[in-house]
This record gives structure tokens, C-alpha cells and sequence, in this order.
């Protein structure tokens, strides 16, 4: 079909405009867009092509007569406001006038301060007996801002704000939201560019499976995102709004904070930012909010009665805008209003200065605060706010509107003379180029706390404390775990899923689980859930599954336990993260299991695990087919033999690679009494196989081993010269005990088996011991665990895991006598379980050809039953390097 671009009939095409015109004055736009939103839909089920635009003019989304009154006192507010300016100003000078060092940022908090300021005087409710509190996630570069503010309220005072980035000695104040840092203030770390967005999502999605599953009933409280527009060029900030609209996530807000810069120049210097994200976030289904002009703008627009201002602001892009507002008002004038001339013709009798102040939407107070209720109402989407501001607003010279403007912590002494006289700051001449701190009146600070009491008390606010503990069951529940397998062959993953679903059963603790798994659950042996525990859509299920007549169908329904987020590990980790602090966010503590391949874990979202940790998350993942040689078919990528070293860099993770049933039901019982009941801010991370073989009995007296990652599992009585200590964690040590077997029938040597759960644990307290040592020396010294456990341990010790050296290597420093490691470095492949630990070392014959050589160093086997050894077990010592291989 040909597009027609003529208009063959223009007294027609009038008649139609003003039909609109006369719908838009009689019944308002709303109406005007209904009629033709029903004559679009007509003319496209006759078959015309209609062109589509994801975009609007480049305007405020809510026009001026729409505007609602705040219910405060404006004038008040702005006195507040600007001296809020100075001490976030303050705050970073300061600092940098002592030291360069301590870095800070002035340019984003100076172009959302009215953002901010409206948020907290008039919406972000505090958590209390009658509310569940607003979530808000603050753009992180701000802080200064938020600290400013809570210092006006009598909440930080003057010594912590002069030590703002000086934590070290305690009482200082975080470079940016560390909820690690400061625990009863931030409530979400947010710096990391694009997991704020991508956090925001989840935790939006969390409160409304909380509400449907009836933990929580959240009313009408809010998850707000403030962004900044170059954040969003991270794929991580677009990557789930899709999501959130396909839930209908009318309880989260974004503000993107379009000041058009990113750290060293424009956004889009070419283009227009607004425009864009507006696109992407209209295609995917959320409501946005345009907020670009400020109240000077509204006459002008009124008076434009050519089209042309609208004309020129659609046309100028975004590197104009930013030089516009770094230069002055001779400069706009020339440059945007004298374009044409009928937008000369516009500020003809107005005076540089008056062009000069024409403000951008962010900088309004009542437009902003009609945009942040208009999307507090909004029901069934989400909302997006792109908020037009200058970045460095307020800053003059000293980077308002410029490229260097992130950069800027000094101000020059007529700069800050420039912004004090701007703000009309109350600072004399003789202060100020000491940038002193200025406090709030009696009758400001009067206002501030009314306007919080109003909405529940302090904020930002972290709620922790007060978190109820759980009731968990006795490791006894787990008694068939507990118990070997005989012939029978199961792998880890199973007795894990057993695990987890006498957990899901349990009258008292099972409402309170939360089983996340990314589109796996076959794999892992978890379809029972399905039906059992349901998986959670808010939409239910409005289809028939193709296997509804069996007995574990596909089972959707709005109160389902099991979050399946889908091939999306992203975004089933923020899901984990948001179950992980439902104890503070939500006063109700939930145990979440996230399940995955362990290759797409830390390695894939290694960030948000780290912020994770930031957040004091309490939960469980779980790393399975974990192991370079264990899932054997699928080849390079998904073969993982380093999660635990990169688990290992948290601090507050905890991770196992346990072997047996029993290992796994002993640690997941440690960690449900140490998140839950003793409430301990740790996760644990415990890799999972999915390899079968049978399992023994738990040996007596194992537990405290197996938590703090070394037991033995056999010891010979009278060993004698020819004995070794075979070492090993996860499968490899079922390699371990077939190389005991070889060593036995083959040259007599005697072994005792040890399971190490996890290096890392033992590496952590060897290293604290020898530090208490170190700071210590007078003292008695601390002796590490590892060290005690292997003391009396007779002849070499040989050490072989499914994962890199360095994961066996970190206890070398604490292992006494002969210590040889066996990993698997090197990118892995596909082939059979026995070709792979053969071509990576760590079979049994290299187990045991590597006892065979500490035996021989020691002098305690001949050379010929070395040779005998290497010749049996197939040792070719010109292998090529599995490393470089």
C-alpha cells in the first residue's frame, strides 16, 4: 500500500483539526486522545498503514493548567532548599580544601536538589505502625545532598559531615549509599551504575509477591529509582522494564534525572536523550511523565501561536541545550530565540536576565511535585519521570552546565562569593571562604519536622533492628539426608532439592521459603515444585498448559512460591537479593534458595552479588553442575572451576562444596540458624553436582568439620612409612577415595580420607589467626583450625579439587609438612567425566601418582615402585599444560 503524503483535500483536514481543537477546549485532551485513539484503531483494522511514533513533542507531559498546589509553604521550602545547596556544596569543598583525596561530587545533588526536596517534605513515608514505609533508591552521586539535608534535621551533625568519606575511624559519613557502612541509614547500595534501575525492578516485583502470597499488605507504598540519563545507557537500567510492565508495577517509580551530561560530556549530543527514553520506556508499557519547562516557558508557549518555539525545541538537540545553559542569556538569545524570527520576536522586550532565568522542569518545585503525584496516582504501569535540569545548576563558574562540572570539588573564592550571593546564603564575608556550615532557625527546623512527622519520621532510614527471628526446624527434620544411600546412586543437587522441599512442607518455616531458579528446573530435578508450590504470576494462569494431565504440570497462579524468572540470571539475582532483605525492607524475613548453573553466577553477575553483600542480604544460592569436569557435555562456557575463588572476594559470604548428602543438609541447617535465628548479615554459596554416586552415613561427631571446612572421614590406625592424606571437596573427592583404594591394592600404601568443605572458611581462619598473631606478639598465640586438624597427621598431604589451584593453595601457609594441590586451571571442554579429570589432573591416578612422588621425596617408597607408579597410572610428564592447553 502506498503511503499518502499529499493532503488532496485541506479544507477537509481542517474541518478534523478543529474538531479536535474544539474536543481539547469542550471535554479536554483526554477525551481528544480517546476519539482518536478509537479512530487510529478503525482505520487500522481497515487496513492503512499508519505511521508510529513511540514519542511526543518535546513538551511537558502535563500542561499548565493541570498543575497542582503544593501543600506546603514554597517560600519556606526555598529557604531551606538553598541553604540545603550550600551544605552539600560545603560538605565536598571542605574536604577537598584538606585534601584532594577524599574526591566528592557537587554537579548532580545542585541539579536535583527540588527533586529531592519535594520527595522528602511530601511523599518518601518512613516505615511506622501504620505504614510499610516508601523504598527509595537515591542516585548515588547526590549523597552530599541527603546528608546536607539530615544535617538540617538535627541527624548528622557538623563533626560528621567535616569527616563525609573519613570512615575509617568511625562517625564518618560513605562516599555513596552503603547500607555495609552505615546500617541505620542507607537502605539500598545504589553507585554501581545500573543496578539501582535494575534492584528497583525487582524489589517493586518482591512487595507485590509479598502482598499476594499475604505476608505483607502493602497499600500504597512506593518504590522510587532516581537515575541519572547516562546511567541509563547501562543494559542493565533498560534491560527489566519490560518486565515491570508486563506485571503492571504500579507501585514503582523511575526519575531519570535528564541534566543531558554524563561524566565527561554530553549524553546525546547529537540526539535528545528525553526522546529516546521516552520511546524505550512507551514501547515497553510504562507511563511517562515529560517535565523539560519550567513556569517561565508557560507564557511563551502561550504566545506561540506560529508553532515555531515548538518547532525549534523539537529540533535542537542535546550538546545545544548544555552550551546554552553554560553561556548566558545574551548567548540564548542569539543562538536559540533568534533562529527564527518569530521566536526572536518572543523575548523581543525581555532583558538578557529574564532569558536567563527561564528554568528547566527539574528546577520548578510545583511542576515537579505535580509530576511526582501525578505518578503516585498512576494504577496499572509503572511510571517513568524524565525530569529535564542543569547539571551544576547553582555552580556558575565553577561548572554550571560544563563538561569538567562532575569533576568540580574546589570552588574558587569569587565562586563561592557568586553562589553565595545567588541563593542569598546568610554567610558574611569574613566566613566565607571558610565555606562554613549553615544551621536551619528555629522556625525552619519547626517546618522540616512537621513535614516528617506527617510522613512517619526520619528518612532515608534503614530497618533492621526489630526483625523477627525464625523458628527453624532441627537438623534431625533432615534424618534421610542424614543417612547414606547404600547402592543406591544420588547426586548432591538431589539431596539438595529433598532438602528444600521438606523445608517448602514445613508448617512453620515453609511459608517463608522462596525457591528462585532461571528457567532450570528440570535440569535441577525441581519440576515437582511446579505443581506442589506453584510458580508466582500476578496474572495467574489464563491458558492451559500443554501438560496439564500429568501429575507435575506447569502451574502458574498469583500466590505461587516459585519465582522462574525465565533465562534471565540478572534478574533472578536481583529477585534473590530483593527476598534477602525482606527483612529489613518489609519487617518479615524470607529464605530465599536461588539455584543456578554455577558458570552464570558470580562470574556472570558478580556485581549485584557484591551488592548484595552491601545490603546485608541473608539467603542461600546454590551453584549447580558446579565443577570444571563434573557437567561434563556442555564445554567451556558453562564448565565453572573458579566460582569459589570469585565467591570468596565477599567478605560475607559464606561458601561449601560439600561431597555428601549430609554435608549439604548440615550446612543449609548452619545457615538457616545463623541467618535466621542468630541473625547474622551473611549469605552462604554452596556449589551442587550433578553427578550420582552413593553416600555414607554422616560419620560421628562430623558437624563442626563440616562447617568450618575440614574433617577426617577415615583414618588408619597404626599408619606406617607408606601413608599419605588424601584431601578433597565436591566430586573430585570420590576421586580421592578410588586413588585410596588404588594406593592400597597396588603398592600397600594407607590413606586417611579428608573432606574439606571449604578452603575458603579455612583459609579465612588461618589468615585471622595469623593476623591476631601479628598484632599480638605477647600474646598467646592463635593456632588456625586447619593447622590443629592436620597436627597429628601422618606423611604427605595431597589436595584435589574440581576447581582451580589457588582455591586448595590459600591454606598452604597453615598446612604442616608436605602439601601438594591438583585443579583444574585452564578453560574447560566438552568430553566424558573420566576423559576430562584425566586431561585436568585431578583423577584418581593422578591422585594417587602424586602421592606416589611426596612419598618418594620423602624417601619413603624406592624408585622402582615410583616408576612402577607413574607406568601403572599412565603419568606422562610431557603432557602439554591443561592451562594453555
Amino acid at each position: 500500500m502506498t503511503i499518502q503524503n499529499t493532503d488532496i483535500d485541506p479544507i477537509e483536514s481542517q474541518e478534523w483539526q478543529e474538531a479536535i481543537q474544539d474536543v481539547i477546549e469542550k471535554d479536554g485532551a483526554n477525551r481528544a486522545h480517546y476519539l482518536l485513539d478509537k479512530a487510529v484503531q478503525q482505520a487500522r483494522a481497515a487496513g492503512a498503514t499508519l505511521p508510529f511514533s513511540a514519542t511526543t513533542p518535546y513538551q511537558n507531559t502535563i500542561p499548565a493548567d493541570d498543575e497542582l498546589a503544593v501543600p506546603g509553604d514554597l517560600d519556606m521550602e526555598w529557604r531551606i532548599r538553598t541553604i540545603n545547596r550550600w551544605n552539600a556544596m560545603a560538605t565536598v569543598v571542605r574536604r577537598n580544601k584538606e585534601s584532594s583525596e577524599y574526591g566528592g561530587h557537587i554537579a548532580s545533588f545542585a541539579s536535583s536538589a527540588v527533586m529531592y526536596d519535594i520527595g522528602l517534605n511530601h511523599f518518601w513515608r518512613s516505615k511506622s505502625a501504620i505504614h510499610g514505609g516508601d523504598l527509595v533508591f537515591f542516585q548515588g552521586h547526590v549523597i552530599p545532598g541527603i546528608y546536607a539535608r539530615s544535617f538540617m534535621e538535627g541527624r548528622i551533625s557538623e563533626e560528621q559531615l567535616e569527616s563525609f568519606r573519613s570512615e575509617v575511624d568511625g562517625g564518618g559519613l560513605s562516599s555513596y549509599p552503603h547500607p555495609w557502612l552505615m546500617p541505620d541509614y542507607w537502605q539500598f547500595p545504589t553507585v554501581s551504575m545500573g543496578l539501582g534501575p535494575l534492584m528497583a525492578i525487582y524489589q517493586a516485583r518482591f512487595m507485590k509477591y509479598m502482598h499476594n502470597r499475604g505476608h505483607i499488605d502493602m497499600g500504597d507504598r512506593k518504590v522510587w529509582a532516581f537515575l541519572g540519563d547516562g546511567e541509563m545507557d547501562e543494559p542493565e537500567s533498560r534491560g527489566a522494564i519490560d518486565l515491570a510492565a508486563r506485571e503492571g508495577l504500579d507501585n514503582l517509580i523511575f526519575v531519570v534525572n535528564c541534566n543531558l551530561q554524563r561524566l565527561d560530556g554530553p549524553v546525546r549530543g547529537n540526539g535528545k536523550i528525553v526522546q529516546e527514553l521516552e520511546g524505550d520506556f512507551r514501547g515497553a508499557g510504562w507511563n511517562v511523565i515529560k517535565l523539560l519547562w519550567g513556569k517561565g516557558w508557560d507564557e511563551l508557549l502561550e504566545n506561540d501561536h506560529t508553532g515555531r518555539l515548538k518547532q525549534l525545541m523539537d529540533e535542537t538537540v542535546d550538546g545545544d541545550y548544555q552550551t546554552f545553559k553554560s553561556k548566558d542569556g545574551a548567548y540564548i538569545r542569539k543562538h536559540f530565540f533568534g533562529k527564527y524570527p518569530e521566536t526572536a520576536a518572543l523575548v523581543a522586550d525581555w532583558s538578557d536576565e529574564q532569558i536567563w532565568a527561564l528554568r528547566r522542569g527539574g528546577h520548578d518545585p510545583q511542576k515537579v511535585y505535580t509530576a511526582f503525584k501525578t505518578a503516585s496516582d498512576t494504577k496499572g504501569q509503572p511510571t517513568c519521570l524524565l525530569i529535564k535540569t542543569v547539571k551544576g545548576y547553582g555552580m556558575g563558574t565553577a561548572g554550571e552546565g560544563q563538561n569538567i562540572t562532575h569533576s568540580a570539588k574546589k570552588f574558587a573564592d569569587n565562586q563561592l562569593r557568586e553562589f553565595r550571593d545567588r541563593f542569598d546564603i546568610p554567610v558574611s564575608d569574613e566566613d566565607l571562604l571558610k565555606a562554613p556550615f549553615v544551621a536551619l532557625n528555629n522556625s525552619q527546623k519547626a517546618y522540616l519536622a512537621d513535614r516528617r512527622s506527617a510522613l512517619g519520621g526520619e528518612f532515608p532510614k534503614r530497618e533492621w533492628r526489630d526483625a523477627p527471628k525464625l523458628e527453624i526446624p532441627p537438623l534431625t527434620k533432615f534424618e534421610a539426608q542424614l543417612k547414606g544411600t547404600g547402592d543406591r546412586e544420588i547426586s548432591t543437587t538431589m539431596a539438595y532439592v529433598r532438602i528444600l522441599t521438606t523445608l517448602l512442607r514445613d508448617k512453620t518455616i515453609g511459608k517463608f521459603v522462596v525457591p528462585i531458579v532461571p528457567d532450570e528446573s528440570r535440569t535441577f530435578g525441581m519440576e515437582g515444585l511446579f505443581r506442589s508450590a506453584g510458580i508466582y504470576n500476578p496474572l495467574g494462569q489464563n491458558y492451559t498448559p500443554e501438560d496439564a494431565d500429568q501429575m507435575m504440570f506447569y502451574k502458574e497462579t498469583t500466590d505461587g512460591q516459585v519465582l522462574q524468572e525465565g533465562i534471565n540470571e540478572a534478574g533472578a539475582m536481583a529477585d534473590w537479593i530483593a527476598a534477602a532483605t525482606s527483612y529489613s525492607n518489609h519487617g518479615v524475613p524470607m529464605i530465599p534458595f536461588y539455584i543456578y548453573y554455577s558458570m552464570f553466577g558470580h562470574q556472570r553477575v558478580g556485581d549485584l552479588a557484591w551488592a548484595a553483600g552491601d545490603s546485608r542480604a541473608r539467603g542461600f544460592l546454590l551453584g549447580a553442575t558446579a565443577g570444571r569436569t563434573t557437567l561434563n557435555g556442555e564445554g567451556l562456557q558453562h564448565e565453572d572451576g573458579h566460582s569459589h575463588i570469585l565467591a570468596g572476594t565477599i567478605p560475607n559470604c559464606v561458601t561449601y562444596d560439600p561431597t555428601f548428602s549430609y554435608e549439604v543438609a548440615v550446612i543449609i541447617h548452619n545457615g538457616l540458624q545463623r541467618m535466621f535465628v542468630d541473625q547474622e548479615d551473611i549469605t552462604f554459596y554452596i556449589t551442587l553436582m550433578n553427578e550420582n554416586y552413593s553416600h555414607p552415613d554422616m560419620p560421628m561427631g562430623a558437624e563442626e568439620g563440616i562447617l568450618r571446612g575440614l574433617y577426617r572421614m577415615t583414618e588408619t590406625k597404626k599408619p606406617g612409612k607408606k601413608h599419605v592424606n588424601l584431601m578433597g571437596s565436591g566430586t573430585i573427592l570420590v576421586q580421592a577415595i578410588e586413588a585410596a583404594k588404588m594406593l592400597k591394592d597396588d603398592f600397600g600404601v594407607t590413606s586417611d580420607i579428608w573432606s574439606a568443605t571449604s578452603f575458603n572458611e579455612l583459609a579465612r581462619d588461618g589468615q585471622d589467626a595469623a593476623r591476631h598473631n601479628r598484632l599480638n606478639p605477647l600474646m598467646d598465640s592463635q593456632v588456625p583450625y586447619v593447622t590443629q586438624a592436620l597436627s597429628k597427621a601422618k606423611g604427605p598431604i595431597i589436595a584435589a579439587t574440581d576447581y582451580m589451584k589457588n582455591y586448595a593453595e590459600q591454606i598452604r601457609a597453615f598446612v604442616p609438612g608436605s602439601y601438594t594441590v591438583l585443579g583444574t586451571d585452564g578453560f574447560g571442554r566438552s568430553d566424558s567425566r573420566v576423559n576430562l579429570r584425566r586431561f585436568f589432573e585431578v583423577d584418581a591416578n593422578h591422585i594417587a601418582a602424586a602421592a606416589m612422588v611426596d612419598l618418594y621425596k620423602a624417601g619413603n617408597v624406592t624408585k622402582k615402585d615410583l616408576e612402577a607408579a607413574l607406568k601403572k597410572y599412565d603419568i606422562d610428564g610431557a603432557k602439554p599444560n591443561p592451562r594453555l592447553a
